[in-house]
């Protein structure tokens, strides 16, 4: 019994893991041990942080060509954080002129989510402003001290441009939720592999399923790795971000988001920003649903924010599809509210998740399968890129649609073209269209590859 007390000594001092998070998981609640469920190396990482900063990740900002957000966290040892930005050079130069220092915000924070243990960080924050535009800089997070081991590497990225017709890109998830390390992990990679350009990420909902696992959240950090703190990115909320309408504790400490949305209770939830031409909207879906004040809300505040838009495509992202894909579900609150905006300032695309299907399409095909729709509508995307899958009902709506599919969306936007591309996690391309506006008329160009259909039928032998 003592020399396998000495073995976990050891083991913990290997990895680094304070004492008192040994205490922690030993620590009894609900009638057992909590220990022997995150006992490996791999779980430890993932759920307790340490001296050295985790969970690195970049967000969009308002203005994205001239600064930019990161949160990141470590254990409550570290008593100061502080992100260090330069302007990159082709060798370690940069580290010998002006090398800026900002403080970040610091936050205690501690939770334990349903068989999980304690845990204990701090989570920091910091907006990186008076950037130049189209300009690579690199940075680092850490405590501000000399002491390596407190700091993160050097990450390298590029800001936005200010010329509205420059070309730009972004990835488009759909759910990643369930499985997300051992399976999702891929699709974000590969996407990054397959066009590691891309200017920004979107996810559209539901990133892990349950809100406050500590377990889920740094499988989703770690299956992005240094994607997450290198691509700048955007999120919206999906169900499973919220539990008996409470949005989870850990969005607003892991992810500085646009505060410009209509309430205290939807913000970095609900917000909007530019991104060179486009204007990007978020809507908190499931808090839509949950509470009438935050539906009046959205709603009056999305009709100000499209009164009000000067730039030439509007893109919004939300949890729950205006017309749902899997069977079964339908929005119809959700569509009866907000269609009418989407349809009266002529939003462009419509980005969402929720139904574990995938389904393309705008609502005035009404079957007729057309190559080149002249004066083109809205049009709508359901995706999904976690394993998680459902079954779907074909609708007149849709131009494309799969089942039993991984993918992921490569979105490029240029002055009067949106190119939009569809991916398998192997890379083979599923769904493709160009939506073309001039003069304030849209064409769209199906693009649809000349394949099957992927149904979860032809997968997966139904049980009797």
């Amino acid at each position: 019994m003592i020399q396998k007390s000495k073995v976990f000594l050891i083991l913990m001092l290997l990895l680094n893991i304070p004492l008192s998070a040994q205490n922690l998981i030993e620590t009894e609640h609900d009638g057992h041990s909590h220990y022997i469920e995150h006992d490996s190396v791999a779980a430890h990482k993932l759920i307790f942080p340490s001296k050295t900063p985790d969970r690195i990740i970049a967000n969009l900002t308002k203005d994205p060509a001239h600064s930019f957000a990161v949160n990141w966290r470590t254990d409550q040892q570290i008593r100061a954080g502080v992100v260090e930005v330069a302007l990159a050079t082709d060798g370690p130069e940069f580290l010998l002129g002006e090398v800026r220092k900002i403080t970040a915000k610091r936050q205690l924070f501690q939770n334990r989510n349903r068989n999980e243990p304690l845990v204990k960080a701090v989570y920091y924050s910091a907006v990186v402003p008076d950037l130049r535009s189209h300009t690579t800089y690199v940075y680092r997070v850490g405590n501000g001290s000399e002491d390596n081991g407190c700091w993160s590497e050097w990450f390298q990225f590029t800001t936005a441009r200010t010329d509205s017709n420059e070309p730009f890109s972004f990835i488009y998830f759909g759910d990643a939720q369930n499985n997300v390390k051992s399976m999702w992990s891929r699709v974000i990679r590969n996407s990054y592999r397959q066009f590691p350009q891309m200017d920004f990420m979107l996810h559209a909902g539901d990133l892990i399923n349950d809100r406050d696992a500590n377990l889920e959240w740094g499988e989703w950090f770690y299956s992005g790795s240094f994607i997450h703190a290198t691509v700048p990115s955007m999120m919206t909320p999906g169900n499973h971000e919220y539990r008996d309408g409470v949005l989870t504790s850990l969005w607003r400490p892991q992810f500085t988001l646009p505060e410009n949305g209509p309430t205290e209770d939807l913000k970095e939830t609900c917000y909007a920003l530019d991104y060179q031409n486009m204007k990007l909207i978020s809507i908190d879906a499931e808090g839509f649903n949950k509470s009438k004040e935050a539906r009046t809300a959205q709603i009056k505040w999305l009709d100000s924010v499209l009164r009000s838009n000067t730039k030439k495509w509007t893109t919004i992202t939300m949890h729950y599809p205006i017309y749902s894909t899997a069977r079964g579900r339908d929005n119809k609150e959700l569509r009866e509210a907000l269609k009418p905006l989407i349809d009266k300032y002529a939003v462009d695309l419509v980005l969402q998740g929720h139904d574990h299907t995938y389904a393309r399409g705008y609502i005035e095909n009404e079957g007729k399968g057309l190559t080149v729709v002249k004066n083109a509508g809205t049009i709508y995307a359901v995706s999904v890129s976690g394993p998680k899958m459902y079954e779907s009902k074909d609708q007149e709506w849709m131009v494309r649609r799969g089942e039993f599919t991984q993918l992921f969306q490569i979105i490029t936007v240029s002055k009067d073209i949106i190119k939009y591309e569809a991916y398998t996690p192997i890379g083979t391309l599923y769904d493709a269209f160009e939506l073309i506006k001039k003069k304030s008329r849209k064409k769209l160009k199906n693009k649809v590859p000349n394949s099957t259909v992927r149904l979860k039928k032809d997968f997966v032998e139904r049980k009797e």
